[in-house]
């Protein structure tokens, strides 16, 4: 397991949040042109620009549903003007976005790209360039950004197999299916992590049994899906519980469970507090999700960017007081590692509450009336 330090940074998330973009379980689609200067916003920033690079939007809606407007906003209230693309899960698209954003000069570069090794051959030739970069919500493992926010994503593992841990306390020998994230994310190892330091010891005492830990390349849900089939059908659909990595993971899952009517006998878990995730929650389909407050995400990216802007590094290590190692190059990254959420059923109206999701995006056919016994509105 990776040697972190864990120094979190707490910031408190916007209760009054006004999303400029429809909702977690729609995809409003990022940027089609490949040039850099596709997007920027008319008139420009005091500061400058901060080029911002995405990396997909077919697999988690999160990137174009609340982190490309969140991040506008803060940059856009650290006196910048923030020009932010999406890849498309494309690598080569990245590459080439970021080498736009570098010939323009931008006075940051903040990148979060699906492959560690695009997003370090890109960090090279920003430092070439002198312009400094951040690694968003993933690090480029062998890279060189001077800074790194996210979430504590071993705590996110830990969360999600902890609430597995409890839900089958009473069937001792449970078997337990872990579909985790694509390999190529150091996040998803993090998850995993986090997975293995709950899970194992309960797998070497018995208490529960590994049925077996398979990861989904590019984290596709169609291939999640089908995986946990040929899992279940080996087994003879003896399976207790699914450590599922994501929502959109976990709504595969429950989509062959459906099938096979076990849909809310054998519990489920994700992450990102999707409002189909939600819904899924409220049905009693899936156990658990796991909330990322992404305006404090977003918030300390400016932060950070506004401090690297002015060449303030003493500024920026006072935001970024945590770290994470590194193992490609043998270095602490430093890092702003921010708390993630357990959202159970009952803590749904959280999300809601803070405008992250909206009611009528969840509330709606057969959830409805779960909304209301829940006192969501």
């Amino acid at each position: 397991m990776r040697s972190r330090t864990l120094t979190l940074l707490a910031a408190t998330a916007s209760a009054g949040l006004v999303l400029t973009a429809c909702g977690a379980n729609s995809n409003t689609g990022g940027s089609g042109d490949t040039s850099a200067s596709a997007s920027a916003p008319a008139g420009g920033g005091a500061n400058g620009k901060v080029g911002v690079i995405l990396p997909e939007t077919a697999t988690s809606a999160r990137w174009e549903a609340f982190d490309k407007p969140m991040l506008q906003a803060a940059l856009q209230a650290q006196g910048f003007s923030a020009d932010i693309q999406n890849a498309q899960g494309d690598n080569q698209k990245f590459s080439t976005l970021a080498d736009g954003f570098i010939s323009q000069g931008v006075k940051v570069l903040v990148i979060a790209p699906s492959d560690p090794a695009v997003g370090a051959a890109i960090e090279a030739k920003a430092k070439t360039a002198g312009i400094p970069v951040i690694d968003y919500d993933r690090p480029s493992l062998g890279g060189s950004a001077g800074y790194y926010v996210s979430f504590d994503n071993e705590k996110v593992g830990e969360l999600q197999a902890q609430g597995m841990a409890d839900a089958l306390k009473n069937k001792k020998g449970a078997a337990v299916v872990q579909i985790e994230g694509a390999p190529t994310d150091n996040n998803a190892t993090l998850f995993g992590d986090g997975h293995d330091k709950v899970l194992k010891p309960l797998y070497q005492s018995g208490a529960l049994t590994l049925v077996q830990k398979q990861p989904i390349n590019d984290w596709d849900p169609q291939v999640g899906g089908t995986t946990f089939e040929q899992i279940f059908t080996r087994v003879g659909g003896k399976v207790d519980g699914v450590v599922a990595a994501n929502d959109e993971l976990a709504a595969a899952v429950i989509t062959v469970l459906k099938k096979n009517g076990l849909n809310g006998k054998v519990p489920v878990t994700g992450q990102d507090a999707t409002a189909a995730g939600l819904q899924a929650i409220l049905r009693g389909d899936q156990l658990l999700t796991i909330f990322k407050p992404i305006k404090q995400e977003a918030d300390n990216t400016a932060k950070l960017a506004a401090a690297l802007a002015k060449g303030d590094t003493a500024a920026a290590d006072a935001i970024a007081t945590g770290t994470l190692h590194d193992p490609k190059n043998n270095r602490d990254l430093k890092s702003v590692l921010l708390t993630p959420q357990l959202i159970t059923v009952n803590d749904v109206k959280t999300v809601i509450q803070q405008g992250y999701v909206k009611a009528s995006e969840v509330c709606t056919g057969d959830v409805a009336a779960k909304c209301t016994q829940y006192g969501i509105s």
